[in-house]
């Protein structure tokens, strides 16, 4: 394992710096790699290379004249572009407002409108188009670049194609240096938006150099790393992990194509670290799953002992037990035989991962421990920059979110709520003074929302404050732990679990057609059809997900569909959570049904 990054990052006070400082140290290294669809290949950049296609976009933005301080939206989705705009923003004192790529056309619209921003960078002419049409007056907005060149231009004199917008920017005379401080912004970063309209979150250029900066000396990389970006460049985990934290190690990154390429990609790239949420690990489990399922005895039990095996190894590397020496002897050939086959979908060259944004289920955590990929389960939010907590290779404990990061203190509050100060804390709310004084204290501490247990400096994550249900029999219940743990079940895609003020709970699943189609197999194999057959199929499911919570938190209901929930029909965040509120109103009567009749007792 490399060591921390050397000393003179320690200089570095704002983001244009950090990439000046970079290009610096090493103008000849990898910096860049995305697939050119008009070559038909990868292609690379180096640093002195890229810093030269910025300068180019710089002088562009630098000719709309705007002044320090304002807003430039960014939606676009992974890319040079999209990080070439936001490099020249922050190189004039702007401040960048970066949004989901697959966000709705209404969301976008009231983003735009609250954050105030002078210019969108928009990928296509019918994107903008689907945003005008909300009806959300956009005055404001003085300038449009599009992307995508094909099509005839509209008549708004706002709109220009990005080939021409470049084309026009002035000649080679020097830009004079903008005066940026690590207290301006550097971004305003607007949340999911699970319970309501998104917030605007204002990060400094200190809040987001310090959280880099704390990263580096947790979880050190090297210029030798490559990295695969295909998680949203608006959400700040992406943003700081996998953006700028590797400008500041020096390391590759490459842009995945999309997300239905994402395995190709993986293959290709080969990449050595990966930043992701637990939908792509659950994902990958789940294949295994699967496939364990339809494989030989063979090879379904040389799965079982690699898994066996590999558990008992990363509790022996972990200083939690030891390791037999028929263990020892076996690992060489079933890693051969079986983990280095699997971990060769990931590319094969992974050598850790990271994982946040979300809980991710324990046994999907330990599968990926037990075939030798060190995953790393982290902790943060919008408002912190957002890391506070990770853990190391060294030490890792799939249990908890890892130790607290160098300069950020944390202690519980009333109900053991988790509150946070230090650097990388955010300014405020974009234009709202009472939200952020409601969640942040005049002393610095955020109110994070979450209940934590800090045991030794560990940080373990039991549930969510505002999350909590309470059932008509008084009993309290975390239901977004209650769906991590059955979407550990391959069956289940997606799942919302109700019950506030309901004498039980009850889990609405979005099921895998394919999986599915074998468990009704089952079942009909075994004489057993109809609606009751399922339905009892699918709760026997559920309570063995949920076996470690209390019997109360067994959901004694459950209704199901193949029809997966959306971004575009409002039921997701573009980060993929639950929008719970929007959930509940679509599936209203379908809940009331379920509740006008009396389940069997558990």
């Amino acid at each position: 394992m490399p060591g921390p990054i050397s000393q003179p990052l320690d200089g570095v006070r704002t983001l244009p710096e950090l990439l000046r400082w970079r290009v610096s140290a090493t103008p000849a290294g990898a910096a860049y790699c995305h697939f050119d669809v008009d070559a038909g290949r990868w292609v690379s950049q180096s640093w002195q290379e890229i810093d030269a296609e910025f300068e180019l976009w710089r002088r562009a933005l630098a000719a709309e004249d705007f002044a320090p301080g304002e807003r430039v939206a960014i939606l676009m989705p992974n890319g040079i572009p999209h990080i070439a705009m936001d490099q020249a923003a922050l190189s004039r004192g702007l401040v960048p407002v970066p949004m989901h790529a697959v966000d709705n056309p209404d969301s976008i619209a009231y983003i735009l409108a609250d954050s105030g921003a002078l210019l969108l960078f928009v990928d296509t002419l019918e994107r903008w188009q689907s945003i005008a049409a909300v009806g959300q007056p956009l005055d404001h907005v003085k300038r449009i670049v599009c992307a995508d060149s094909s099509g005839p231009v509209p008549a708004d004199a706002r709109i220009v194609m990005l080939d021409r917008w470049l084309a026009d920017a002035p000649g080679a005379a020097a830009l004079p240096d903008v005066a940026i401080e690590p207290d301006d912004l550097a971004a305003i970063v607007y949340t999911s938006g699970t319970t309501g309209r998104p917030k605007g979150v204002m990060l400094s250029h200190d809040n987001i150099v310090a959280n880099v900066k704390a990263i580096a000396q947790r979880i050190a990389a090297a210029p030798h790393d490559v990295f695969l970006s295909f998680l949203p460049l608006s959400h700040t985990f992406e943003r700081t992990g996998g953006y700028y934290y590797p400008i500041a190690a020096g390391a590759c990154v490459a842009y995945a194509r999309s997300v239905p390429q994402l395995s190709e990609d993986l293959r290709h790239v080969r990449p050595t670290v990966l930043i992701s949420v637990p939908r792509i690990y659950e994902r990958v489990y789940a294949l295994i799953m699967q496939h364990r399922v339809s494989a030989g005895a063979v090879e379904r039990v040389l799965l079982d002992l690699t898994l066996a095996v590999g558990r008992r190894r990363f509790d022996a590397r972990q200083g939690r037990g030891g390791l037999s020496l028929a263990d020892r002897l076996a690992w060489p050939l079933l890693k051969r035989l079986v983990a280095d086959k699997v971990l060769a979908q990931l590319g094969g060259r992974l050598r850790v991962a990271v994982s946040g944004g979300a809980p991710i289920a324990e046994p999907v955590i330990r599968l990926f421990l037990s075939l030798g990929l060190d995953v790393l389960q982290g902790y943060g939010m919008t408002e912190t920059s957002p890391v506070v907590s990770v853990n190391t290779i060294e030490d890792n404990d799939p249990h908890s979110v890892g130790h607290v990061l160098d300069g950020i203190e944390v202690r519980l509050g009333e109900n053991d709520e988790l509150l946070v100060r230090g650097p990388s804390v955010m300014l405020g709310y974009w234009r709202k003074p009472e939200e952020t004084r409601r969640v942040k204290e005049p002393d610095g501490w955020l109110h994070t929302g979450d209940q934590a247990r800090i045991e030794d400096g560990r940080i373990t994550i039991t549930g969510r404050i505002k999350d909590i249900l309470v059932t008509s029999t008084g009993e309290k219940i975390a239901p977004v732990d209650l769906e991590t743990a059955i979407l550990a079940d391959p069956l289940f895609e997606q799942t919302l679990v109700v019950g506030e003020q309901r004498p039980f709970l009850t889990a609405l699943v979005v099921l895998n057609a394919k999986a599915w189609g074998q468990e009704k197999e089952r079942l009909a194999a075994s004489g057993k059809q109809g609606d009751a057959a399922e339905r009892a199929a699918l709760l026997a499911r559920i309570a063995a997900a949920v076996k470690a919570y209390p019997s109360y938190a067994t959901p004694r209901a459950v209704w199901w569909t193949l029809e997966p929930w959306t971004i575009a029909a409002g039921l997701l965040t573009p980060t993929l959570k639950n929008k719970r509120p929007a959930l509940e109103r679509r599936f209203v009567a379908e809940i009331e049904q379920i509740y006008a009749k009396k389940p069997a007792a558990s």
